[in-house]
């Protein structure tokens, strides 16, 4: 669904660039929801009850970076330093006013040693949100039972901490690692499945931009599509 309003609460610069605003979508499928009205106070998705709404994605932009870290109760993470020729191309986020940020996706893309271009979507979550496995083309709102067993497949820096990931069979067009970390999950998805190098062997470190107590001069690139339209 798609309105001429003003983006309410979106900096200028974003407005200008997205030019209208999109509805909120379900974290889990990426259908519409219902919004709240006298009668609920909760964003209802047909398939799947009441959900937090997923947020219209941001083009990439110091003032999506300000936006969506100022509500987030969990991790805006970026892979830094980036790999040679990569940008950070776009944010999205995961609740409202009310709830505050409970998901947040970043998008990083570059070229892939392997299969030309690829993108690289970095998602921290609350359990239960489902917005990682919907990126990485699952039906629940987690990974599954036992998807940790065995030791891990890839591990990544964290705040100066590695952190275990485990592979996840998924769509077939991508590689998916999951983890935790602070708390929450951790999901690393990679287009095209041949990307998934970029996790197990380029050592990457992952820096929360909601920290104060640093300064990361983010090189932007066009807008990632995989934020816009998500594959089934």
């Amino acid at each position: 669904m798609i309105t001429t309003e003003p983006l309410d609460g979106w900096p200028a610069e974003e407005a200008a660039w997205v030019g209208v605003k999109a509805a909120p979508t379900c974290p889990r499928c990426f259908g519409p929801l219902r919004p709240p009205s006298a009668w609920s106070s909760s964003w209802r998705c047909g398939p799947h009850g009441d959900v937090l709404p997923f947020q219209p994605p941001r083009p990439p932009s110091s003032a999506a970076v300000e936006a969506v870290t100022r509500g987030a109760r969990v991790p805006v993470w970026v892979p830094w330093p980036l790999p040679a020729g990569w940008l950070v191309t776009g944010f999205g986020e995961v609740g409202d006013e009310r709830s505050d940020v409970r998901a947040t996706v970043v998008a990083v893309s570059g070229p892939s040693l392997t299969h030309g271009p690829a993108d690289l979507l970095i998602i921290a979550e609350e359990p239960g949100v489902g917005l990682g496995a919907a990126f990485a083309g699952l039906e629940a709102t987690d990974p599954g039972a036992g998807f940790d067993k065995g030791p891990p497949h890839a591990k990544i820096n964290v705040r100066g901490h590695p952190a275990a990931l485990w592979c996840v069979t998924a769509a077939p067009d991508r590689a998916v690692y999951v983890g935790e970390a602070l708390g929450n999950w951790l999901w690393a998805v990679v287009w095209p499945a041949e990307a998934g190098y970029l996790i197990t062997l380029a050592e990457l470190s992952l820096r929360d931009l909601r920290d104060q107590d640093q300064t990361l001069d983010l090189p932007f690139g066009a807008f990632c599509p995989r934020l816009d339209v998500p594959a089934p």
